[in-house]
Formats: structure tokens, C-alpha cells, sequence
């Protein structure tokens, strides 16, 4: 069971990471910039959800944005390890439905050091109701009611590090807060402080990586969100693991 649940997932995780590099090629913008609406070479995007689905290839075959082979991959790993730790419990649907997202929000983030309302918003929105759906189906392993307030604690425990240290902690990440603390709160308090600590130390640790290699100041931003989503995946699968 559990090797074919991780197949069928590793598959999904393919699946839509293959979509991925399309969206995060719109998305990777400016604050001040509308989404891009063509490909590099200056071809019209179109196609279902007005062009947002499908392949980022040109109309002459030429692929851009990130790598498709390689997201496809990492998004079939995660997938697939998430269906490991889970098992055939029904929170794993929810897992498999925002993990796509998650590595596209990291993608925008690792690009153009954003983290964009119309990705975060719809993340912490899905998770609540897509856990409080799961919350009536047997044989689940978590509570809805502390995702909730996992969602409140860690979103305003990252707006308090927003008005201390805005030039580190952008409002986006805030907003990120809340999807990432309603899934570590399914699992309990335990692991959202967990996940919570793991991606503050994973951000640490790569604005370490980026001042040794000379890439970043002292006082220079970087995109955290990406070891923020990592640091709560670590946990995630942890708490997945021992529910």
C-alpha cells in the first residue's frame, strides 16, 4: 500500500510540476510590474484559465522560466515522501493540493524576492477549508481547530518579526504564515513550533550561505520564504509521521 500510495503521488507531484514554471515565469515580477503575459520571446500566453495552464514552451518550441524537468522531479519527491510519512489517511489529499503551491511560491520568492497575495491568500484560504472538509472524514489524524489557531498564531507571530525587522521579514511572509501555520497546527502545537523554529534556522542559515559567498550584506534582504515552506515540510512530514 504504502509503496503504491507513494507512486501515485510521486505521479501527481509530476504532473503538476510540470505546470509549475509557467506560472512562476507570470508571476516572477515587480511589486509595481502586471503579470507578464507572454513568454520571452514576446509570444501571447494562451490557453485554459486564460493561459495560466499548460507547458512553459513557446509557440517555436523554445522552453523558459524555471527548469521543467527538475521542478517536475522535486515536486514528485515531495509529493511522494508526504504520501510515505501520511499514509492513506484523508489529509493527505490536502497535502498533495498545496505542496504545487508551495514550490511555486517558492520559485516567485527565490526569483524576485516576493511572495504574491494571489498565491498566499488562496494557500492559508484552501487550507482551512480543505482541512475543515477532512476534519468530518474518519480515520483522519489531526484537529481543524488548532489548524485554525495555528493559522492566527503563526501569522501573527511573523507579523510581530514584520514590525520588528521589516528590511527581514517582509508583510508576504506574514501572509505565508497563515496557510504554513494551518497545516503544522493539523498536527498540534508541537510540531508548529517546530516548523516554526526549522524555518527560521533554515533562513538563517542561507543568509549565512549568501554573506559567506559574498552575495548579500549585512543588512541586504533576501527571500526567506522558500526556507520558511522548508522548515515547515521538514515538520510537517515529521508530525504526519508520528500522528
Amino acid at each position: 500500500m504504502t509503496l503504491w500510495l507513494a507512486g501515485a503521488a510521486a505521479l501527481w507531484g509530476a504532473a503538476a510540476g510540470v505546470l509549475v514554471p509557467r506560472p512562476a515565469h507570470r508571476l516572477a515580477v515587480e511589486p509595481e510590474e502586471p503579470w507578464r503575459d507572454a513568454c520571452p520571446d514576446g509570444h501571447p500566453l494562451t490557453g485554459p484559465a486564460g493561459g495560466w495552464l499548460g507547458t512553459a514552451r513557446c509557440a517555436d518550441g523554445t522552453r523558459y522560466g524555471p527548469g521543467t524537468p527538475v521542478v517536475a522531479l522535486v515536486t514528485a519527491l515531495l509529493c511522494a515522501a508526504l504520501a510515505v510519512a501520511t499514509g492513506p489517511r484523508p489529509e493527505l489529499a490536502v497535502w498533495l493540493v498545496l505542496a504545487p503551491v508551495a514550490v511555486l511560491l517558492a520559485l516567485v520568492d527565490l526569483r524576485v524576492h516576493r511572495l504574491p497575495d494571489v498565491l498566499t491568500l488562496p494557500l492559508a484560504g484552501a487550507a482551512v477549508v480543505l482541512l475543515g472538509a477532512v476534519a468530518f472524514v474518519p480515520g483522519h489524524a489531526g484537529e481543524w481547530h488548532t489548524a485554525v489557531l495555528g493559522a492566527l498564531a503563526l501569522g501573527g507571530f511573523y507579523f510581530v518579526l514584520f514590525l520588528i525587522r521589516p528590511d527581514g521579514f517582509g508583510f508576504g511572509d506574514v501572509k505565508l504564515g497563515l496557510g504554513l501555520g494551518a497545516v503544522l497546527g493539523w498536527y498540534g502545537w508541537g510540531v508548529l513550533m517546530l516548523g516554526t523554529f526549522a524555518g527560521i534556522l533554515f533562513a538563517g542559515l542561507y543568509g549565512l550561505v549568501l554573506a559567506l559567498a559574498r552575495r548579500i550584506g549585512r543588512r541586504t534582504a533576501y527571500p526567506i520564504g522558500p526556507s520558511l515552506i522548508a522548515g515547515a515540510y521538514v515538520a510537517l512530514l515529521l508530525g504526519a509521521r508520528a500522528a
